[in-house]
């Protein structure tokens, strides 16, 4: 199977798109301007104690106080207070955690008065972003997650993965990593830890001890609050839960997220640093991969397959239902039973797919077509658990009813992804009315001679749909080989399949967005519309 990720970096977010054998399987987006993401650790420092609560509330630098409940200390909490004071007391001299001797538990049931002071200075890692007015929640068990190793500090345990099923490779890798680590540092080994050389593991350990040596070397050269270890980029994050040698690419359009992405693979696969290839032609990285279609196809109510069959796919308050449909589906010579199981295990290809694409989780009932064999059903089960097989969501699924129905019950790894397909009128911005069509192609030549006359632009490109394009383009002496010779060759029209049919952007030399949407704009629909009523009563 050929994998590949497809990176688009757009100003404010960044689209994740991970596609098997050209077709779309996941999709994430992440918004650019999120601060105070999982994983971050600050020095921070008590503000305020709440003892009916029993927590303290931390400020870390954002506009709402974090909150810091007693429990999120840790047990080894006396140990972690006492190290870090020696940080922050000698900033000379950066002391050795394999050196000291681990201080007994705190008392799970004592009080934040008792433990915390207003004014003392902590380090404190961010287990829940910000929502609406609160402010993030905190612990001070920190924590250093790599792609087979989590590493956790003041702690001698070392845990292994559940989905590693292996009695002895679970031996294996306990004693392996208990050879290796250093005293006063716990090990979660992860489940794609499972078969790796002591080499590999060696090296992300000692990669996750620098990141801890270097939170603590920046936290001795700051003043609370201030950022002492970021979390890596979501691009990154997402390779390292999903990274495998089937990768056959990963394109990226951005040189930054490029550079973040090729540092991370040599580190952890060398041999595999050329599949990251930066992207840099002006087409859209979406439409030259097809992603923007498939988006376009595979949101939505109705999810049409093969042969015109579909599924419609419904969302309740307590469970996702889905029903196949064959359409209008017929194939000669073939008996009913065997289109009906022609077309279940097609449909059971889709929805294992769409399982992944929109992460539907908790329940999941599917409505197949019927079919009366009991080999034919017991066919379609099996093939369900074989494509499901790659999912990294646990999941669990049951064989069909005697109502032909087929339960799923699925772990949600990520937030559900919701993608509005429908598009609103670029035109008429939801007032009902367009502006003629006819007009559209004189409105843009309009603002293309605005951008080089009156703004004095150059070399920009101008987006519209892939319609309008293929219209402007249309004969040897096309309306755009007229105006670009009229206009001095000083900009160039492309399609660009995520825009609406009336629709444009506009994008300078730099490759940053121009808005063009003037206050008319926005209002000749409406303007229209009372010009028409005048006139209709001045008729009257």
């Amino acid at each position: 199977m050929k994998s590949e990720l497809i990176v688009d970096v757009q100003p404010t977010e960044v689209s994740i798109a991970l596609v098997e054998d050209s077709r779309l399987v996941s999709l994430q987006k992440e918004s650019r301007n999120v601060s105070y993401a999982v994983g971050d650790i600050y020095l921070a420092k008590v503000k305020k104690l709440m003892p009916g609560l029993n927590a303290a509330f931390v400020n870390v630098g954002y506009e709402k106080d974090a909150f810091l409940h007693y429990l999120d200390l840790g047990s080894q909490y006396s140990s972690y207070s006492s190290f870090l004071k020696q940080v922050l007391e000698d900033k000379k001299r950066v002391p050795s955690l394999s050196k000291m001797k681990l201080l007994p538990d705190i008392d799970k049931h004592g009080t934040v008065a008792e433990t915390l002071t207003p004014g003392q200075e902590l380090m404190v890692q961010i287990v829940k972003e910000p929502i609406s007015s609160k402010g993030p929640r905190l612990t001070t068990e920190i924590t250093f997650t790599g792609r087979y190793l989590v590493l956790i500090p003041f702690c001698d345990k070392i845990s292994i993965s559940q989905k590693i099923k292996s009695t002895e490779e679970k031996l294996r890798l306990r004693q392996l990593i208990g050879s290796i680590k250093p005293k006063n540092f716990g090990v979660i080994v992860r489940t794609s830890a499972e078969g790796k050389r002591v080499a590999e593991l060696n090296h992300e350990l000692k990669t996750l001890l620098k990141c801890w040596e270097d939170a603590i070397a920046k936290a001795q050269r700051v003043d609370a609050p201030s950022l002492i270890f970021e979390e890596e980029s979501r691009i990154v994050g997402v390779l390292r839960d999903i990274f495998s040698p089937t990768f056959e690419n990963i394109y990226v359009n951005d040189a930054d997220i490029y550079s973040q992405i090729s540092k991370y693979v040599n580190l952890i696969a060398p041999e595999r640093q050329e599949i990251v290839q930066l992207y840099d032609k002006d087409e859209p990285i979406f439409d030259h991969f097809n992603i923007t279609r498939q988006i376009k196809s595979s949101f939505g109510k109705i999810v049409s397959f093969k042969s015109g069959a579909y599924i419609i796919i419904e969302h309740t308050e307590a469970l996702h239902v889905i029903d196949v449909n064959s359409g209008n589906r017929a194939k000669a010579g073939n008996d009913q039973e065997s289109n009906a199981l022609e077309v279940n295990l097609r449909a059971a290809d889709e929805i294992a797919r769409q399982l992944r694409l929109r992460d539907m989780g908790g329940i999941i009932v599917v409505d197949f077509i019927d079919m009366n064999k009991a080999e034919h059903r017991q066919t379609l089960y099996e093939h369900m658990r074989t494509i499901m097989a790659n999912d990294r969501a646990r999941h669990n699924i049951l064989p069909l009813s005697k109502f032909g129905l087929m339960q799923i019950t699925r772990q949600r790894v990520r937030p559900a992804l919701d993608i509005v397909t429908t598009e609103a009128c670029p035109s008429c911005f939801g007032k009902g009315e367009v502006q003629p069509s006819l007009l559209f192609t004189d409105v843009l030549r309009e603002k293309i001679d605005y951008l080089i006359n009156s703004l004095k632009e150059r070399n920009f490109i101008v987006y519209v749909h892939p319609f309008i394009d293929a219209y402007l383009k249309k004969g040897l002496f096309s309306e755009y080989v007229r105006w670009r010779m009229k206009m001095g060759f000083k900009f160039r029209i492309l399609p660009d399949q995520s825009l609406a049919y009336l629709q444009y952007r506009v994008l300078d030399k730099k490759r940053n967005e121009i808005d063009l949407q003037e206050e008319k704009d926005m209002n000749s629909s409406s303007s229209k519309n009372r010009a028409k009523t005048k006139n209709r009563n001045d008729e009257e």
